[in-house]
This record gives structure tokens, sequence and C-alpha cells, in this order.
């Protein structure tokens, strides 16, 4: 069922990031909304924003990780707080926060840093909280095939803290449960109460 060498992760489509093309659509953009880009301190912005919207959009390669559950081990393994970095794919505002990423072990366990590295693969891109969530549970379920996933992602937008509402200090909570997570209760309250999020 599964290979003994590890799965490489890449980010799927290749982005095809063209930097001289992003600098100066950059450059563009910024003088279309009046700022003057001729200063010393600021020459170079348009350059520093491709590089870093760049860096925001590419997750780096990984191995995906596995060990046979050998002692047969089957009680919850719960990562908690992974940081998480995105843009909002509304307004390419940043959105950060944390997320607690579980599973029931079925015939694999997994490398815990491969927990983190699954999150930040779907994060490095645009994209809306309740997709990558459930891209990080469905992701884990398909190629891990335990007997239960738990996704909770806690993070703060800028495009409502910044603009718009300015709802400073607010938190956007989202989750997705799979297979006994979902299906038991006493499982699913487990998974929450170990990721500190209330029910």
């Amino acid at each position: 069922m599964f290979s003994a060498s590890a799965l490489r992760v890449v980010h799927e489509p290749d982005p095809g990031i063209d930097l001289a093309a992003a600098e100066k659509a950059a450059a563009e953009f910024l003088r279309a909304l009046g700022v003057e880009l001729d200063s010393e301190s600021l020459i170079g912005t348009p350059g520093r924003m491709a590089r870093a919207y760049a860096e925001l959009f590419t997750p780096r390669p990984f191995n995906l990780t596995t060990f046979p559950n050998d002692e047969g081990y089957d009680e919850l393994v719960l990562a908690r707080a992974i940081p998480v970095r995105s843009v909002c794919e509304h307004h390419l505002l940043p959105f950060v926060g944390v997320a607690h990423v579980g599973y029931l072990p079925g015939e694999r366990i997994l490398g815990l840093s491969k927990l983190a590295r699954i999150v930040e693969h779907f994060a490095r891109r645009p994209q809306v909280q309740e997709r990558l969530t459930k891209q990080v549970a469905d992701w884990l379920a398909e190629h891990l095939q335990p007997k239960g996933v738990g996704v909770v992602i806690e993070a703060e937008h800028s495009c409502m803290t910044l603009r718009g509402v300015q709802a400073v200090g607010s938190d956007t909570v989202t989750s997705t449960l799979l297979g006994v997570l979902r299906q038991d209760a006493r499982s699913r309250q487990e998974f929450f109460a170990l990721a500190g999020v209330n029910a």
C-alpha cells in the first residue's frame, strides 16, 4: 500500500514566477496609486514587493516521511499552534494565525515536522481560510490514510483589521473533521479539548 520511499511534495502547478515582470507591474501599480518611487527609500520597493510575494506564493518542497505504526498506537497525535501565514485571495493582504492538526493513526505514523510542512504547503498561495483548512485535512486523509483527521485554524485577517470594517483583534476560526473525529462525539471532543478550542 505504501512505498518505502518518501513522497516528494512540491507546489502544483509550477508557479513560473517572472520576477522582472512582477517588479515592473509593482512599479506601475504603486505609481497608479500616486506613490512616487523617486526617493532613495522607495526606488527599490517594486523589486522588494515582487520578491516578497514570490516568497509568499512558493512553498518549500519536502519529503512526506511516514513510518510503520509497529506498536499499534491508536490515540490522537496532535501538533498545536503551527504558525500559519497566508494571503487572502480577495485583497492579497496577509492573514496570520495558528493551526492545530491532529490525526488518529492507521497503519502509518507521520514525521511530526511534516504536519507543519503540509500547512505551509497549502498556505503559500492566495487562499481563503475555509479552503486551507479543508485542503490540509483532505490531503492528510488521502496520503496518510489515518482513522481520523482534525484541523482547526485560528487566524487574524488584515483585510478585516486594516481596511473595511477595521475589526482589530477579531479572529476567524475554521475546522474540518474527518473519519472517527467527525463521527464519534467523544473523539471529536477530545480533539477540540487538546487543541484548546471551545467546541
